[in-house]
This record gives C-alpha cells, structure tokens and sequence, in this order.
C-alpha cells in the first residue's frame, strides 16, 4: 500500500508539474540531484550555460549518494538525477550521455617520472585509497582493480576526492580519478603523477534518470543536450 500510494502522490506531482511546465521547455522549478563525484565537477560548467539559455528555469539541486537520490527520485521529490549509470529499476528511464574514463593517480617520483602508461599490476603493488562505502565510484573503482587484495585496500575510505588526492601526494597510496575530477583536483600540482591506462581504459558511464511517468521528458532530453554540450569544454580545463 504504501509503495501504491508513493506511486499516486509522484504521479500527482508530474501532473501538476505538466500543467505549469507545457508551454515552455526548462521554465519555472526544475529538482536534479546528483552524486557527489559529479556535481562539483560538471555543474560549475553546465550552471552558467544553463542561466544564459533558459533564464526561466528555476534550478534545485541535491548532492547526495546514488541510493538516496534514487529513492527520492520515485517518491517524486526530485525531477532528475544526473548519476554513474546503470540503474536497474522498472519505474525508473536512463539515458547516457557520456563516458568518464579513470586515471591512475600516483606520488610524482624520480622513479615514475618517466612513465607513460598505468597497467592493472600498479593497482595490485600498491595500496589503494577509495572513496568510503556507499560511494558508487567506490563500486565502479573496485570492478576494475580484480588483483587488489583486502591488505593492500585501504579500509578507511574518505568522503571526497580532494581528501584522497592529498594522501596520493604525500605517498599513502594511489586511486583511480575520473577523468572529469583532474582539472579540479590536480590542476597546477607537480606532486600528482597522472597516467592513463594501456589497452582498453576503466571507465563510468554517466547519465541521467528520470520517472517513467514523468511527463517532462522534453525537458529532460534538453537538458542532456545542453550537458553534451558542455562537457567537451569541461574536459579541456
């Protein structure tokens, strides 16, 4: 009953969110949330494009953990979630936007200063440092690193990338960045060695969710125009 009821309340708000939202796209209140290793890299690139081409779109946004965004996603709190996909739930639409690919992130040595590629071994002679559990770029980070033993995986886990990104450069371990973190966390930064990976590279694919009742799929489908847009620039910086 519950669930049924969640269900009707959602459909009411998309319904009343049609009536106000028909004529024009991305006008009036729009609820994003998303995940924490995307929003503080992407949406400083993607706010102000999104002022400038739809002025009247009253922008919302929620960071928060993929499971929390997903169940106030369907409980109709939030209009779209901009998350590492895939998300598996029959109520729920995704689109991909793109692919964010990981680097290797080592203490800048004499002895490293040559290289040129990562490879799977380096995760395996070294102890990784990891966003702490319940990060789903933990998860995404994991799925590649198969060599990494529980001994050389750091137990702690931080809750940002920046915090991570400083224990690299002082030698307490290496990670997996996302591409779209480098120019935000290792800008201009000569003790963070960055190598990508030989073959074919890890990666996440990052994209956006929407309820499938929601009747603003026009708005949403701009929306990731525009953040296909933006991201080729956001990747340059």
């Amino acid at each position: 009953m519950a669930d049924r009821a969640r269900t009707i309340l959602a459909s009411v708000r998309d319904l009343l969110d049609y009536a106000k939202h028909r004529d024009e796209v991305l006008s009036g209140s729009l609820k994003l949330g998303a995940i924490p290793s995307i929003a503080p890299y992407l949406l400083p690139e993607v706010l102000p494009e999104l002022q400038s081409r739809f002025p009247k779109l009253n922008l919302q946004l929620r960071e928060s953990l993929t499971e929390n965004l997903v169940h106030e996603l369907l409980a109709g709190e939030l209009d779209l979630i901009l998350i590492a996909l895939p998300i598996e739930d029959p109520e729920i639409d995704t689109l991909h936007l793109f692919d964010d690919r990981f680097i290797l992130a080592t203490k800048a040595t004499q002895e490293n200063r040559n290289c040129k590629h990562a490879t799977p071994m380096m995760l395996a002679d070294e102890r990784l440092l990891l966003l702490e559990e319940g990060h789903c770029l933990r998860d995404q980070a994991l799925s590649f690193c198969r060599l990494v033993t529980p001994e050389t995986r750091n137990s702690f886990g931080a809750s940002s990338l920046a915090t991570i990104v400083q224990m690299v450069a002082n030698g307490y371990g290496v990670t997996l960045l996302p591409e779209m973190a480098i120019g935000s966390e290792t800008d201009h930064r000569g003790d963070i060695q960055l190598l990508r990976f030989e073959g074919v590279e890890p990666k996440r694919e990052i994209g956006l969710a929407w309820r499938k009742t929601s009747p603003r799929k026009a708005d949403f489908l701009k929306f990731a125009e525009l953040l296909r847009d933006v991201v080729p620039r956001a990747e340059a910086v």
